[in-house]
């Protein structure tokens, strides 16, 4: 298998972030994981660089303060390209999604450029979440379809792997989104590129432990970010 690494955000994971790595490389052996941790009160940071210490394959970013989802994917993302990483994983720590399925995102990436692990594409794979909370993603990512274009049927999902020339091809000093609307921006710019795109099926699942770190703020942001970058591929300052 070509270089992979998992790149992993983290506020406040120190509960989880130690079964998570410990889960990835008893699957993996040969696999790498980049935490990118916004200075956590719990001590989440810490724990992975002392991890780092004695593991080459475990690395992390600790960041001056919470500064949010999209700038820790955009950090951890140049952090992967100043190194020989082929293939980038995206997924989050709290087991929402499932580290066997990195498997199934390494397969689908032999023959394409961004694979998608999705929760809608066979019906509606989702568990433990509230139905306000399935509805307004599910629909969600209707509205980004309808309004872009783009044929993706879950937009907003963070489960992800690129091959690293679609990342080499997106200025990420210009990837301003932030929240949830971070990935719709991304996955729009390696639409709109022409790369290949391929989303697999994944069953979701609910945080067990820690909180979630949605907020109405994020929910608008995604909103109007639809518009933005229909807006801006029109007029190709994309």
């Amino acid at each position: 298998m070509k270089k992979a690494i998992v790149v992993i955000p983290t506020y406040n994971e120190r509960e989880n972030i130690e079964k998570m790595i410990h889960r990835l490389i008893e699957l993996y052996p040969e696999i790498h994981i980049l935490v990118v941790d916004d200075n956590s009160p719990d001590g989440t940071g810490e724990f992975v660089k002392a991890k780092s210490i004695d593991d080459n394959r475990i690395h992390v970013l600790q960041r001056a303060g919470k500064m949010g989802l999209g700038t820790a994917y955009v950090a951890g993302f140049k952090y992967t390209l100043e190194r020989d990483y082929e293939y980038i994983i995206q997924m989050d720590a709290d087991f929402s999604h499932d580290p066997k399925e990195v498997r199934s995102l390494l397969k689908a990436i032999e023959e394409n450029d961004l694979v998608i692990g999705s929760r809608y594409i066979q019906g509606v794979n989702v568990i433990n979440w509230p139905m306000s909370r399935l509805l307004l993603s599910y629909f969600a990512s209707i509205y980004t379809r309808v309004i872009t274009g783009m044929p993706v049927m879950d937009a907003t999902g963070g489960f992800k792997c690129f091959r690293r020339k679609v990342l080499e091809s997106i200025n990420l000093d210009k990837v301003k989104s932030n929240g949830y609307s971070f990935q719709i921006e991304m996955n729009f710019k390696t639409y709109k590129k022409g790369f290949r795109i391929k989303e697999i099926p994944i069953v979701f699942t609910d945080r067990v432990e820690g909180t979630s770190k949605m907020s109405k703020k994020i929910v608008h942001e995604a909103v109007t970010m639809v518009w933005k970058l229909r807006f801006r591929s029109i007029v190709g300052k994309l």
